[in-house]
């Protein structure tokens, strides 16, 4: 199959905002499976490569508002990603902790309670990469 324009500006993305040593721990692990592999490669084209690479938002405005939809809809496992790629699109900790305790009074403490801990492991995990970089 012929990989398209699209496909490509997507997987590239999708490390970038990621990282490259964290895209490679999931491609080894999560998406090592043929099924989760043709997953990766629809996400990359349709999500990475055609709505995040278009025009109106920075990639710093888009990945808060993952973080606040994956919390919204208490999608934990998708939060952590998003948490990852908005610290290295410059949210600090501090900003999204706070926008998540904003959240609150509007979603529910029960959800927000999730979020919370999805984001210090998160966090955890991101300073103890770096530390060991």
């Amino acid at each position: 199959m012929a990989r398209s324009e699209l496909y490509e500006k997507g997987i590239a993305l999708r490390s970038e905002l990621m990282g490259e040593a964290f895209t490679e721990r999931m491609n080894q692990s999560t998406y090592d499976d043929p099924i989760m592999q043709k997953f990766r490669d629809v996400a990359a084209e349709t999500v990475f490569g055609a709505l995040w690479t278009r025009p109106g938002l920075d990639l710093k405005t888009r990945t808060l508002i993952c973080v606040i939809t994956d919390a919204t809809m208490g999608r934990d496992p998708e939060l952590e990603l998003h948490i990852r790629m908005a610290r290295r699109q410059g949210w600090t900790e501090e900003e999204l902790t706070e926008a998540l305790l904003h959240m609150s009074g509007y979603v529910g403490v029960p959800l927000i309670r999730e979020a919370l801990l999805t984001a210090s492991r998160v966090f955890k995990e991101m300073r103890n990469e770096e530390a060991s970089a």
